[in-house]
């Protein structure tokens, strides 16, 4: 099988190769060769600004998620489950922004928007991952404050060590085997010629370009799928957030109606980031016109949310906030 791009025995000095074993030579090189982004039709000094503005998110979302991580592994404070789940969060965020930033940073400041099989293979894998890991998590964590609010009294016993990190297993293990599952369909389509992705990332936009039979299975397999993975723990999310209000609502103190629910303002301020992006994304009309919009949104839910989530749990937390200042006290 000939590499991409580079000539067979059969192509060279020969006029009476048969049209099915040319395609098929395009066919099966192009799985070992290259894939091409999208990129903003923009010019150089504006592709400047994108270049910083994504440096910008990449590093503040690293650097934040990264202070979380530090923060619930060093201080002794913060080994609760709320916490624990939130350490788990912030280490997929960073996984995350990484899986796609970087290659887009080398993308917008050479103008090489080549993606190599694999490359294309492990971003789909991280990005699949990563999503599926933030679903379930976010599902944990809602219980976590269902529990805490609704049943205090019971929280030590339903949410233990124990149980925290068989949610968190469950959580990373579950996104792990549907990225895997999914990487290792795409691993063996086949593919034409055309190889241009119409995304600034690799994603369910490769499967236009496949010649597979099995290809028309999978686009309708795979938003279904999606759909289910999404919508349950969103209904479950939304089950507790209901049991939640319900209860705060009976307290009769409008302090104690206020403090009750900051306790888990931060992580309904991630939900509706998260999701919101997410169904403005995937069900805002496809155009032609619209090809920049989806570009930006694109870019938003990759490189905003993870990057605004510490700064959430961090600035609307007093507990993040004074194991900062300890920490910083230990460094003086």
């Amino acid at each position: 099988m000939a590499a991409f791009g580079a000539k067979s025995n059969a192509d060279v000095g020969s006029d009476n190769v048969p049209e099915k074993n040319t395609s098929e030579t395009v066919r099966n090189s192009t799985l070992f060769g290259e894939f091409y982004l999208k990129t903003f039709n923009l010019s150089d000094k504006e592709q400047l600004v994108v270049f910083f503005g994504i440096l910008f998110m990449y590093l503040l979302a690293v650097f934040g998620n990264g202070i979380i991580v530090t923060l619930v592994s060093l201080v002794p404070q913060l080994h609760t489950p709320m916490y624990l789940f939130l350490c788990s969060l912030s280490v997929q965020d960073i996984i995350y922004v990484s899986a796609i930033l970087p290659k887009r940073l080398a993308i917008t400041i050479t103008g090489d928007t080549s993606i190599s099989f694999s490359g294309c293979i492990t971003q789909i894998f991280l990005l699949i991952f990563c999503v599926d890991t933030e679903f379930f998590l976010l599902t944990s964590m809602a219980y976590d404050r269902y529990v805490a609010i609704c049943v205090p009294l019971h929280y030590p016993l339903i949410i233990s060590k124990k149980v925290c990190a068989l949610f968190i297993t469950v959580s990373w293990f579950g996104g792990f085997l549907n990225a895997s599952a999914f990487s290792l369909m795409v691993s063996h389509l086949t593919f034409c010629n055309k190889r241009e992705i119409n995304s600034l990332f690799c994603d369910l936009n490769l499967l236009n370009l496949s010649c597979s039979d099995i290809t028309f299975i999978m686009t309708l397999f795979i938003p279904v799928e999606a759909t289910v993975l999404s919508l349950l723990p969103f209904t479950l999310i939304m089950i507790s957030y209901i049991c939640i209000i319900s209860t705060i609502l009976k307290i009769r103190s409008s302090s104690g109606r206020l403090k009750t629910f900051s306790s888990c303002s931060s992580h309904l301020t991630v939900v509706v980031l998260f999701y919101g992006t997410s169904l403005i994304l995937n069900l805002k009309p496809k155009s032609e016109n619209s090809q920049e919009i989806d570009k930006l949104l694109s870019l938003i839910y990759i490189g905003v949310i993870p990057m605004i989530n510490p700064l959430v749990y961090s600035l609307r937390n007093k507990e993040v906030l004074e194991a900062i200042k300890s920490i910083l006290k230990r460094i003086k």
